[in-house]
């Protein structure tokens, strides 16, 4: 063949290679808003027109298909076949031989945050029943009360990303050049301390993983690992996930806070974001002794409806963090409508006790609209127990806040955070169920 031809030739067939690549999938909407691709084949879509139609799970009807029409039929039998299905099919149920639990107030400092607290310092250790390897765990809690407090005060227990005040991190480990690593940013999340002690209230701040990792090669690095039968390599297919872990290390600082003398633990609400926001929101649906639950930008699998297509999908979540659920939950990717719970039953599991949740608008993956949805969907079972629903079932009108219930929302201008305004409506919320400063002092 002539070198002409040769010379074309190699031309049409490089032509033909590049026309036949697929071409590039995008990242972002033109709104900004992530684009994922699941193994399933599904397309993040942030278009209400295909949403698509669902039929939620009524949280007033049990298996048998028997309604419920009372408070007791609620307590004794609807509430506990819903925390059975949750513990089931999404996080996962506490092994019957979870860590040991044990206290040690490291020290108590007086006129801490320029005179306005008392911090002290506990640490929660935890240790095998099991006989499982490896060191003991142990939790740096860190708790701020009013310096000038009349009796218990009631707190706000925080779960962190990031450290609790005055605790210092470990240093980076070097990266592969030998240099440190940076520290990850992340927005300020602990709330304004000033403010919420000035209110009457304690602040408990808490890093989520200290309990357990969260990451593919961390998640077994904590709790899980030390319930560990010997020979046995990870939890059991029915067993806690890494959200159902965090959630009980969070009762066992409730379990601290009751031994405190200065805490009123009647009234301890839990605050969490993102995926600490599903966790706190499971934390309280699983141990009553919670009072309150804010749940920040929580979004699938914690506030916002998973039937809903919209945002972050089950696929997703059981593509992208396994670890975080039950075995069983592996099963339900293509198959949504096939839960027999949702975010709505997830919600009503606090009930009668409050709940709060927020979304943003620059954080449709989050889905605020589902959120919403989901706190309408659990009206039904607040308004059984003699409670008041959210008060709308249309979406509200950014920036304006929905509290005059046992159920509260806040939709605010911004992104995946909990913004300046959220923790002053939240802080607004609450005062209203906790009532930190026309409580009596007794416990």
């Amino acid at each position: 063949m002539p070198h002409r031809a040769v010379v074309v030739l190699n031309i049409l067939l490089a032509s033909i290679a590049v026309a036949a690549e697929p071409p590039a999938r995008p990242k972002q909407d033109a709104n900004g808003n992530p684009i994922r691709y699941a193994p399933t084949g599904h397309v993040s879509n942030y278009d209400e027109a295909k949403v698509g139609a669902y039929t939620l799970p009524d949280p007033l009807v049990l298996i048998s298909g028997e309604r419920v029409r009372d408070a007791a039929t609620w307590e004794t039998r609807r509430r506990p076949e819903l925390i059975a299905l949750h513990e089931a099919e999404i996080f996962g149920r506490v092994p019957v031989m979870a860590p040991r639990v044990g206290f040690e107030a490291v020290s108590t400092q007086a006129g801490a945050l320029d005179g306005a607290a008392v911090r002290k310092h506990i640490v929660v250790k935890f240790s095998s029943r099991t006989g499982a390897a490896g060191e003991d765990v142990k939790v740096d809690v860190v708790l701020l009360l009013p310096t000038n407090a009349r009796g218990p005060v009631p707190v706000l227990l925080h779960a962190l990303f990031g450290y609790p005040p005055g605790i210092e991190p470990p240093p980076p480990a070097p990266s592969a050049d030998g240099k440190a690593a940076p520290a990850p940013r992340r927005f300020a999340e602990t709330g304004p301390m000033a403010d919420i002690l000035a209110r009457g209230y304690g602040y408990a701040t808490v890093r989520y993983t200290a309990f357990e990792g969260d990451r593919a090669d961390t998640n077994l690095t904590g709790v899980r690992r030390l319930a560990l039968p010997r020979g046995q390599e990870k939890p059991a297919a029915g067993e806690w996930g890494t959200i159902a872990a965090w959630a009980w290390g969070l009762g066992r600082v409730l379990d601290y806070l009751e031994t405190d003398l200065a805490v009123d633990a009647r009234r301890v609400g839990l605050v969490g974001h993102s995926r600490l926001g599903k966790t706190v929101l499971w934390a309280g649906a699983r141990d009553p002794r919670f009072a309150l639950v804010f749940s920040s930008c929580s979004g699938e699998m914690g506030a916002a409806l998973a039937r809903r297509d919209y945002g972050e999908t089950v696929d997703d979540m059981a593509a992208n963090f396994p670890w975080q659920f039950a075995g069983a939950f592996q099963k339900y990717p293509g198959r949504w409508a096939e839960m027999p719970v949702d975010a709505h039953t997830l919600i009503a599991l606090s009930a009668p006790r409050p709940v709060f949740v927020t979304g943003g608008t620059q954080d449709q993956w989050a889905d605020p609209h589902g959120e919403f949805l989901a706190m309408v969907a659990a009206g039904p079972v607040y308004r059984l127990l003699g409670k008041r629903d959210l008060g709308a079932t249309t979406l509200p009108p950014l920036d304006t806040s929905l509290i005059t219930g046992e159920l509260g929302f806040y939709y605010h201008t911004g992104g995946h955070t909990i913004t300046p305004a959220d923790w002053k409506v939240f802080l607004e919320f609450s005062g209203r169920h906790l009532r930190p400063s026309a409580m009596p002092a007794s416990r």
